[in-house]
């Protein structure tokens, strides 16, 4: 925090240790220039763009890049389609609900209020396609995440234990768990997806069965302090997970950090994009989220929420007046509030 100079032009935590490790004496020079004396620094807001990695490869800092999870799951789901064609089976169609002049359905589930349930299902589903279709060749791993040599358990670990895929459902359960247990909001939920694909992409590694476990938890336990004002301590993962030590989670958030380059930051553009990449995800495996009639109630919810955004944006309006316009034919725009019954 100290030192200027180092937080401000040095790029990664890299470049920052081959920094000189003392400090030289003063000399005034009158021939430096500006960019010696350090007064034309580039600002921390004109670096956040600045790519460190290619942008297709690191979707968790960027709103442009594809994520991986949804690449990953096109495979899959072009096999399933490819089969069902072959085989003449029709996909099995979703009893859809269609809305009508007296009744309207909505799902629960926005951008900002995601619904806790199935956006950890699509959670689940995107981390199993990415250990179903990780990379062949096989990647490093490292011993942090090892579940053989960092058990969550005092069972054995089966000597196959890195050989068999977990399934959707042994993902979910387990997710499940710590968000029910730690009462964790559904917006965590995609802020884990996020920094699961940042540690994939920063560390290259891969997730496999051997270490899926070890990565989700640290994820968790990260996004649920970066997300939650109160957030939940180390130890009280240890009452979720009873065999797990304080030592193994601190350790374990250790180096998730060193690993992120301590780059915790998620923007709202990315944030944004991972939700609705998994409402596509939830789309193309058959996995919609519900919908319900439109009560009441949440009408007049929803007409509260529009009248408050009528009122933020109404000085908007008067820059769309056209001064030039005549009096005799002055047309403005008309703004009519929108009434749900």
């Amino acid at each position: 925090m100290g030192n200027t100079t180092s937080c401000c032009v040095s790029s990664s935590p890299k470049l920052r240790r081959n920094a000189h490790s003392r400090l030289e004496s003063y000399r005034p020079d009158t021939d430096l220039s500006r960019e010696d004396t350090g007064c034309n620094l580039q600002h921390i807001s004109d670096r956040e763009n600045i790519d460190d990695l290619n942008m297709e490869f690191n979707p968790s800092d960027h709103p442009r890049a594809s994520t991986i999870f949804l690449s990953k799951s096109q495979t899959d789901v072009r096999e399933k389609r490819k089969s069902l064609f072959i085989n003449h089976h029709p996909p099995g169609q979703i009893a859809r609900k269609y809305s009508s002049c007296s009744t309207i359905f909505l799902d629960d589930s926005t951008v900002s209020q995601p619904n806790l349930k199935y956006t950890i299902k699509c959670v689940a589903l995107a981390i199993y396609y990415h250990i179903k279709n990780r990379d062949p060749d096989g990647r490093m791993l490292l011993d942090i995440f090892d579940e053989n040599l960092h058990p969550l358990s005092k069972s054995e670990v089966p000597p196959d234990y890195d050989k068999h895929n977990p399934e959707q459902k042994q993902i979910y359960r387990f997710v499940r768990t710590l968000f029910s247990a730690a009462q964790l909001t559904a917006e965590c939920a995609i802020v884990t997806l996020v920094y699961l694909e940042r540690l994939l992409t920063y560390a290259e590694i891969d997730i496999c069965p051997a270490n899926w476990k070890r990565i989700v938890l640290g994820a968790i336990l990260l996004a649920s302090k970066v997300w939650d004002d109160q957030a939940v301590w180390n130890v009280d993962y240890c009452q979720i997970l009873k065999d797990i030590t304080v030592e193994d989670m601190n350790e374990l958030e250790r180096q998730f950090l060193e690993l992120l380059q301590f780059n915790i930051n998620v923007p709202s553009s990315v944030y944004a994009k991972y939700y609705f990449d998994l409402r596509s995800l939830a789309e193309a495996n058959n996995l919609s989220f519900p919908l319900e009639p439109l009560s009441r109630e949440r009408a007049h919810k929803l007409e509260a929420i529009s009248r408050l955004c009528e009122d933020k944006y109404k000085d908007l309006r008067r820059p769309m007046r056209k001064r030039s316009a005549s009096a005799d034919n002055l047309t403005l725009p008309r703004w009519s509030p929108a009434i749900i019954s």
